[in-house]
């Protein structure tokens, strides 16, 4: 028995959206409602998230828990941001269960190890403060980022997880610090993949050409109009991007 509760919604062919971090299965509202015209789109919380608030995983155990509640056919496993992360480390731990990819402001990682050790530090005095605050005030601040800036009144504050215990955990032991560089292990993966980006947010434009470049079958689309939670802002282009990719 999987760890991990799934929801479906909508019918057609299985698609897998896996939510942001501070996100919850319950998130992404009319970007999921515009998928579930065409598929059948399951969703769960993620550890540290919501229902899963309790359970403390790594990337390598989230992905083996996100399997363990997967149907066992093969389908198109989608993420965006920490959940993007998390989808390519499905895609990694069992390629077969994966019928394509779709990355929504993903990231290979730190390459750098001094820069990866800074990283964590980082994450690990965030995760102090987030328990010291409470989740109120650091959904605030966390919104306030200028990575957020072009989100306004799509950020779904009341889909957010509201655990802060487990959203502690989660920067602690999945956050962008403890994650092994992917980079070249991306080549290995003959999977169709389809890699986003708000054209506003020019980190991750940048990451999802370098990961477009790396996958031997991979589309970019860059979102016009929209920044890091592209699929939040503009979430029509996002969907008919990936509709058009699936077809």
């Amino acid at each position: 028995m999987s760890l991990l509760t799934l929801d479906r919604h909508g019918s057609g062919p299985p698609l897998v959206w896996l939510h942001g971090f501070t996100q919850t299965r319950a998130s992404a509202r009319q970007f999921r409602t515009i998928l579930a015209g065409r598929h059948e789109v399951l969703t769960l919380d993620l550890p540290g998230h919501g229902a899963a608030g309790g359970i403390t995983a790594s990337l390598p155990e989230t992905a083996e828990l996100v399997l363990d509640a997967l149907p066992r056919e093969p389908v198109v496993v989608g993420g965006y941001s920490f959940g993007a992360r998390v989808a390519l480390h499905v895609a990694l731990a069992d390629p077969e269960r994966v019928r394509a990819l779709v990355l929504v402001s993903a990231s290979r990682g730190i390459l750098d190890l001094d820069e990866r050790r800074k990283r964590r530090h980082r994450d690990d005095a965030l995760a102090a403060h987030l328990e010291e605050v409470g989740t109120d005030v650091f959904l605030g601040e966390w919104l306030s980022q200028p990575l957020f800036s072009t989100l306004g009144p799509r950020a779904e504050s009341d889909t957010r997880s509201r655990d802060a215990a487990g959203l502690a955990g989660s920067l602690r032991h999945a956050g962008t610090g403890t994650q092994e560089w992917l980079g070249e292990r991306l080549a290995t993966l003959d999977l169709a993949t389809l890699t986003i980006a708000g054209q506003l947010d020019a980190k991750f434009v940048a990451e999802a050409r370098a990961i477009s470049a790396q996958f031997p079958h991979a589309t970019l689309s860059i979102i016009p109009g929209a920044g890091h939670a592209a699929h939040l802002e503009q979430p029509e282009l996002v969907a008919r991007a990936i509709e058009d990719f699936l077809r």
